[in-house]
């Protein structure tokens, strides 16, 4: 109780004082330029096929504040901000009622956002939860305040605020919705579209009407609680049946909005469009969005994804140019707009060994390289130890090939291979390939103990997905200003950085994530989604503790799909299996009806019949079989020797 009372002295000590703050920047503003509002966020967004996806203020249908029921602006007043008209843009005993019971109820309860903090929010602000931010939005918000009157801000927000399935503005909202406008809007009618806002997603009328009425009686009730209406008109609108016109598109896509603000992000560093934009007169970004891969990938989230909490992103890209034709930042962007697929960074685990393996083939490994798969630990020069475990604690006691490595994602062959080869090698291929977080060279490295984002995984990738090319991955294409002068243009620069014969093997060594012929005293990591799989794709899945990926492609797509908790707590072991299944279903939807394309074979690789397991070729009576692939010259003879006797040599010369 004490520290409850210390903590709301010190929250009563940061108000008073962020009150002067904010008294004396009202003053400022007076004296400072004016936001252009009427210009702001005027963008039109386009996907691959010149098909207008979303639109800011340039493609609401704009109607004065005589034009709205006056029932809809009570209703959206006395639900938003009952203060509208008495405050200076910042509710201050509002924001004193929240922190109170916010600091009793030790979380985030209940908000304080006055209608000008929200508006200045649409038009100018994205969702970072920074101090950069909040500062930001206190200047806008005075500045909006100081030079438009409180009518001239009421009707822009009504016009500017976003009601779902793609309407912005009120008069969209109600033709849509009850195909009426919005001067006609009695009561009930009113009270049912304040109810969208809050989350357009949950409370749609479309998809959840019962949610959407149980959140109208709230708002009815708090126009009787705020005088607006009297109780007999309060039930009367409670009980009144409304008929909602509107449907579902099929290209109504809630996660779009991730994309949207990506696109935003990217904008942001392209130097030929001017910083300001936002305060220009409008522009037309021409992007890379496919609404079908989109939708694939949305609907296979939803499909796997029931627990709130449990958080998922995903991106789609075409591997020969980068171009990101799909991107999912979190189950709900009603609930949390921070995009994870763009600016996160969580464990990649096993999906780090592919960079391993290649540099292995680099250095002279092939498909039918052994170690031992055994308990191993590793006793470093400074006396110190590291003892790696594979899943389940399964190991073979035998040597294994790279190939079965691969397929069963063995840790100990990892380390082993990453040791042998010098761990600053996955270090300095993992910069090759694109990937900037800065990595040491630590034996745990091939395991994905780094924490990495997603676009740097998937352009990563990308160099095996189109045999060796380095791309950057993009959303934009074009750039126009509303009068359609170019401002900006996607240029293709792609730069050749790998060996393309030893890409095709390590291509086709990623197709053993799935293969049943390797089932054997362990099976393959991607077993459980063969049977989803109608076509050839090269896939690695990754676990740590708290992460869960699967990244995956062919000539054509690549797939990266990660799934965990904001707060990096355990994952279930249950739960790794559905980032495979969502990669499955979203990259087979995506792609159904579509050619199926393999890479081809380069002129000096050779397949050979092998024993999947050790990589020896194969004797008369051999059950196991499986093509592999080799560099000419290089082709098992079964004679090698286990390259854990090398390193155990390598180990002692380096100590004598």
């Amino acid at each position: 109780m004490r520290t409850l009372k210390k903590l709301f002295k010190i929250s009563m000590f940061l108000l008073l004082f962020l009150t002067i703050i904010v008294i004396s920047v009202y003053g400022y503003s007076k004296l400072s330029p004016k936001l252009e509002i009427e210009k702001a966020n005027n963008i039109i967004f386009y996907d691959n096929d010149n098909n207008i996806f979303l639109q800011g203020n340039g493609g609401t249908e704009w109607v004065s504040l005589d034009e709205i029921s006056d029932n809809l602006i009570n209703a959206t007043i006395s639900t938003e901000d009952k203060n509208f008209y008495k405050h200076f843009g910042f509710d201050i005993p509002r924001i004193t009622k929240a922190l109170y019971t916010n600091i009793k109820a030790r979380r985030t309860v209940q908000g304080a956002s006055t209608i000008t903090q929200q508006y200045v929010k649409n038009l100018f602000l994205d969702f970072d939860k920074t101090w950069k931010r909040k500062w930001n939005e206190m200047w806008l918000t005075l500045n909006m305040e100081a030079h438009y009157s409180k009518d001239e801000i009421l009707e822009g927000y009504l016009n500017t605020i976003y009601y779902g399935h793609g309407m912005y503005g009120i008069e969209s909202a109600a033709k849509f919705y009850l195909g009426k406008s919005a001067k006609d809007l009695d009561v009930a009618e009113a009270a049912l579209l304040v109810a969208i806002p809050k989350s357009p997603n949950k409370y749609s009328p479309l998809t959840n009407f019962e949610k959407t009425k149980q959140r109208q009686k709230m708002i009815l009730e708090g126009m009787y609680k705020n005088h607006y209406i009297d109780q007999e008109e309060c039930e009367r609108a409670s009980e009144e049946a409304i008929t909602i016109i509107g449907k579902k598109e099929e290209n109504d896509l809630t996660s779009v909005m991730y994309y949207k603000d990506a696109v935003l992000d990217e904008l942001e560093t392209i130097n030929s469009v001017p910083t300001s934009f936002l305060e220009t007169g409008g522009l037309k970004i021409y992007t890379n969005l496919d609404q079908q891969a989109q939708k694939a990938l949305e609907n296979s989230i939803a499909k796997n994804i029931d627990d709130e909490s449990l958080q998922a992103a995903g991106v789609m890209m075409n591997p020969n140019d980068g171009s990101i034709i799909a991107l999912i930042g979190g189950n709900n962007y009603d609930q949390t707009q921070y995009n994870r697929a763009t600016k996160s960074k969580r464990q990649v685990g096993s999906t780090m060994k592919p960079f391993l393996y290649y540099t292995a083939l680099e250095n002279g490994f092939t498909a039918s390289t052994s170690f031992t798969s055994e308990e191993t630990t590793f006793v470093f020069s400074n006396g110190e130890t590291y003892s790696p475990r594979n899943a389940g604690e399964i190991y073979g006691n035998e040597a294994i090939s790279l190939a079965a490595a691969i397929s069963y994602s063995d840790n100990i062959y990892a380390v082993k291979t990453h040791m042998f080869l010098g761990e600053e090698s996955l270090v300095n291929m993992a910069s090759r390939l694109g990937i900037t977080t800065k990595l040491e060279a630590v034996p745990s490295l091939p395991l994905g103990t780094y924490e990495i984002n997603m676009m740097e995984m998937i352009g990563a990738y990308a160099t095996f997905a189109n045999l060796g090319h380095k791309i950057d991955p993009h959303l934009i294409s074009r750039v126009e200003d509303m009068d359609g002068n170019v401002l900006y243009e996607w240029e293709d620069q792609t730069e050749l950085i790998l060996n393309e014969s030893l890409v095709y093997i390590l291509n086709d060594l990623l197709t053993t994530t799935y293969d049943a012929s390797f089932i054997d005293y362990s099976q393959p990591t991607l077993l459980s989604i063969a049977s989803k799989l109608s076509r050839k794709y090269s896939i690695k899945s990754g676990s740590t503790a708290t992460d869960s990926w699967t990244i995956g492609y062919n000539p054509d797509l690549i797939t990266s799909i990660w799934i965990g908790y904001d707060d990096s707590h355990s994952l279930e072991n249950k739960l790794s299996v559905k980032s495979k299944n969502i990669w499955a279903n979203a990259t087979e939807t995506y792609l159904k009806g579509t050619e199926e394309k393999w890479y081809q074979k380069p002129s000096n690789v050779v397949g050979v019949l092998v024993n999947p397991i050790t990589g020896k070729p194969i004797t008369q009576n051999e059950e196991k079989k499986r093509i592999l692939y080799y560099l000419k010259g290089t082709e098992p003879t079964g004679e090698e020797v286990v390259f854990d006797e090398i390193y155990d040599n390598k180990r002692i010369e380096e100590k004598e």
